[in-house]
């Protein structure tokens, strides 16, 4: 499984009849710097997602996709087996809306994701995904230079990707991402907590 390293948005609410409603979006077309080259002056490295890069499982209806803590399948928040999970794709973004309900309110991932999320720890958004053969999807990621007035980094763009999970992370990367929470409380936790949004990183060779 391959994590992504770029930008979105969160919001959360309080449901009226309990639990919490989470809002996002993975914006597609976004840059993000996976490396800086490193102590030995190798080249930089980023990446980027292409509109609808996601398109081939969203589309599916038979796919379940999850919303998890921190890339952990034994910590599910939402998924879409269980429609508690919906996603909607655009050629600016993947968008999606998870319901975070009372009972997955109450387990202790829950509670430790709601409190995380209050303090600003929680503060990323990153899908979890593979490439597609290339057999089948020749052209699933390509690879070039960076404009040489820019710098001298190696860019990858990911044109097509498996989707499987959206998870919610700590690493930021992408300062212009940001998560709002609002109207909304949890017993021993502040409410109201603004801060940054963004992803774990891994250059995929």
């Amino acid at each position: 499984m391959l994590f992504a390293a770029t930008g979105g948005d969160l919001e959360l609410r309080r449901r009226a009849g309990g639990g919490f409603k989470l809002r996002g979006r993975f914006p597609y077309g976004k840059t993000a710097t996976l490396s800086d080259g490193g102590r030995n002056g190798g080249r930089p490295r980023k990446e980027r997602f292409a509109p609808k890069a996601f398109e081939y499982n969203v589309s599916r209806d038979d796919v379940n996709i999850h919303f998890l803590s921190g890339h952990r399948y034994d910590k599910p928040l939402a998924s879409r087996k269980a429609r508690t999970l919906e996603l909607n794709d655009t050629d600016d973004a993947l968008e999606f809306d998870a319901t975070i309900t009372p009972e997955i309110e109450q387990t202790t991932w829950g509670r430790d994701f709601l409190s995380a999320f209050a303090a600003g720890l929680v503060t990323g958004l990153s899908p979890g995904f593979r490439l597609p053969p290339q057999r089948t999807v020749p052209n699933a990621e390509t690879v070039e230079d960076e404009d040489p007035s820019d710098g001298n980094a190696i860019i990858r763009t990911i044109n097509a990707a498996l989707l499987f999970e959206l998870s919610a992370v700590t690493q930021p990367a992408y300062d212009e991402a940001q998560i709002e929470a609002r109207n909304w409380k949890v017993s021993g936790v502040p409410t109201g907590a603004t801060s940054r949004v963004d992803h774990l990183r891994r250059w995929r060779l």
